[in-house]
C-alpha cells in the first residue's frame, strides 16, 4: 500500500457542453439551465481547489464558455478528444494526469456537487489512500450511483459512471468508502428535488443565488 502521506491527487472533472447539460432540470431552469450547470461546476471546482490533498484539477470539456470560466478558477482544461462518452473522457483526463504527474493518485469527480465542501473531499481522499483496495469510490445519496472514484498511484483507473454505477464499481473490486459527514460529496444534482436537498446542506456562492431564484417560483414536486 502506498504511504498515505506521500502523495497528492489529480482530480478529473467532466463538464458537458452546457447546452446539453442537466436536461432533467429543464422544467426548473428553463433558459437558465446552462447557467445553473456552469454555476454548479464552478462551485465544485472551487471546493476541490481548496482541498489540501488535491494538487491539481483537470476539467474535461468541449464547451468554450465553461472551459474559460473554470480555467479562471485554476483548473487545467483539456478537450474531450475521445468524444466517446463520460468514462472515456475520464480515462483521457487520467492518462494526461499520469503522463505528467505519475506520483499522484487520480480521482474522477462529478461536476454537479454545489454543496461540496473541501473537508468532504479531504476525508474521502484520505480514506481512499488508506483503503484496502487500490481503487475506491463514494456512492451518491440515493445509493445506486457514484460521485467519486479514486485510484492510487500506479493502480488501474477504470471508472464506470452512469446508471447503476455503484454496482459496477463494487463488482470491479473498488472499495466503497463509508465516510461519515460527507453529505455534500454525496449530493449530486440532477433534479429540482436534488437541488432543494443540496440547498439545505448549503450551496456554493455561484449556485446559491441562482438556485434561490429558481426554487422560489417552483412548486414542490418540480
Amino acid at each position: 500500500m502506498a504511504d498515505i502521506a506521500a502523495f497528492t491527487w489529480s482530480v478529473v472533472i467532466p463538464v458537458k457542453v452546457l447546452a446539453q447539460a442537466k436536461s432533467r432540470l429543464g422544467l426548473l431552469g428553463g433558459e437558465r439551465r446552462a447557467e445553473l450547470a456552469l454555476a454548479m461546476a464552478a462551485d465544485t471546482v472551487t471546493a476541490v481547489r481548496e482541498c489540501p490533498e488535491v494538487a491539481r484539477v483537470i476539467v474535461i470539456t468541449d464547451d468554450k464558455v465553461a472551459g474559460a470560466a473554470l480555467a479562471k478558477l485554476g483548473a487545467l482544461v483539456i478537450p474531450d478528444e475521445p468524444g466517446a462518452g463520460l468514462n472515456a473522457a475520464l480515462r483521457h483526463g487520467a492518462a494526461h494526469a499520469r503522463a505528467n504527474w505519475p506520483a499522484s493518485g487520480v480521482a474522477a469527480l462529478s461536476a454537479d456537487l454545489p454543496a461540496l465542501r473541501p473537508a468532504d473531499l479531504s476525508a474521502a481522499l484520505s480514506a481512499a489512500a488508506a483503503a484496502s483496495a487500490p481503487a475506491a469510490f463514494v456512492a451518491d445519496a440515493p445509493g445506486d450511483g457514484t460521485t467519486l472514484y479514486a485510484a492510487r498511484p500506479g493502480a488501474s483507473f477504470a471508472p464506470a459512471f452512469g446508471l447503476a454505477s455503484h454496482a459496477r464499481h463494487a463488482a470491479s473490486g473498488a472499495a466503497e468508502l463509508d465516510v461519515p459527514g460527507i453529505d455534500g460529496l454525496r449530493r449530486d444534482v440532477d433534479t429540482p428535488e436534488d437541488l432543494r436537498t443540496a440547498a439545505a446542506l448549503g450551496l456554493g456562492p455561484n449556485t446559491a443565488p441562482l438556485a434561490a431564484d429558481l426554487l422560489r417560483c417552483a412548486p414542490r414536486g418540480r
